[in-house]
């Protein structure tokens, strides 16, 4: 297998190196791969095992990223490699995100790119499994994108380090910022292999300083990750450091890979967190991987008509002008409609 330079590492004193690309920092030993799998030490320099080899593509809505606020009822192209930062008990993409090996799949960004026009998608979206970890074929793929007129998304656990933010910034539109079980660190050090969520919010700072559209999602895990307390606590920081309006969704569990002893998300648990945001001020709240709950809608906040609705990755009946406005009452929804 062909390594590709990677670009965000230093090299230290001891002769190892230490990988920048997210907030774990691993540093590597000769021959060493990070804990993603994907990301090695060769020699004294960092390459990196999953570039050009995606192990997932496939045209979406771009709601189901959930991307819910910019270019409704567009199709996107998502890709995805293998590896994972995180070591999440309940994956679905387990088959993808904790798998070391690498696909041969071969796919340029050029060839990328090609393949987002061809699908007549709006853009390209890196995620299945954390896109950080491939950070640098990313980016080659979205500045051929940008050329080309295409929009590029992140679907993240948001562990960007400082250095993979600005490393980005220019060429990232869209950021779906995903925490889970409310961001406990309880709940991280147990289920996910992560000391804590903390650099999350860095992330969501540093995204939105850099004019990057950011969404956030929160997956409730019932009975060990769906604390009101932990609820309220990672939404008081979101709005501290965003606002009332970033979107929130609210994601539906469903039992997979070594957490299939757990039942899925009862919606009524939704339901209060969903009540929740709304209580703290929060004004677009959504609820997710609940097809006609009656809470995928988007109301205006100014006249509390519905502007947008959904049902699972279908939006209709748009009232939102070509700048993101109510077009009954002009509020500024801040959505992206081009």
């Amino acid at each position: 297998m062909s390594y590709h330079p990677a670009e965000l590492f230093e090299v230290l004193d001891s002769g190892k190196i230490k990988c920048t690309a997210c907030s774990r920092y691993c540093v590597l030993s000769d021959g060493q791969k990070g804990f993603c799998g994907v990301r090695i030490n060769d020699s004294g320099t960092l390459v990196l095992s999953a570039y050009g080899n995606p192990m997932a593509i496939q045209v979406d809505p771009i709601e189901k990223k959930p991307v819910l606020h910019a270019l409704p009822n567009s199709t996107i192209l998502s890709i995805g490699t293998n590896g994972c930062n995180y070591a999440c008990k309940y994956c679905q993409n387990w088959d993808l995100s904790q798998t070391r090996e690498s696909g041969n799949s071969n796919y340029s960004p050029e060839m990328i790119v090609e393949l987002a026009l061809k699908y007549n998608t709006r853009g390209i979206a890196f995620t299945y499994n954390e896109p950080t970890i491939f950070v640098e074929y990313a980016m080659d793929i979205a500045r051929i994108a940008k050329r080309e007129g295409l929009r590029t998304i992140f679907v993240t656990n948001g562990s960007e380090s400082e250095e993979a933010v600005h490393f980005i910034d220019n060429m990232l539109d869209f950021a779906t910022i995903d925490f889970k079980g409310n961001g406990a660190v309880d709940f991280y050090r147990r289920f996910i292999s992560m000391p804590t969520s903390e650099g999350i919010y860095d992330t969501i700072d540093r995204m939105m300083k850099a004019g990057i559209h950011v969404e956030i999602t929160d997956l409730v895990v019932p009975e060990v990750g769906d604390s009101l307390r932990e609820e309220r606590n990672m939404l008081s920081r979101i709005i501290d450091i965003a606002g009332y309006e970033i979107p929130v969704s609210f994601l539906r569990f469903h039992p997979d890979y070594k957490m299939n002893n757990l039942s899925v998300t009862p919606v009524e648990t939704l339901i209060e967190h969903r009540n929740l945001a709304a209580s703290l001020g929060m004004k677009f709240v959504y609820i997710g991987n609940v097809p006609g709950s009656g809470y995928e809608d988007t109301i205006c906040p100014g006249c509390g008509n519905v502007v947008a609705k959904r049902n699972g990755f279908r939006t209709y009946d748009i009232h939102i002008d070509r700048e993101g406005r109510c077009a009954y009452c002009g509020y500024d929804l801040h959505f992206i409609m081009n």
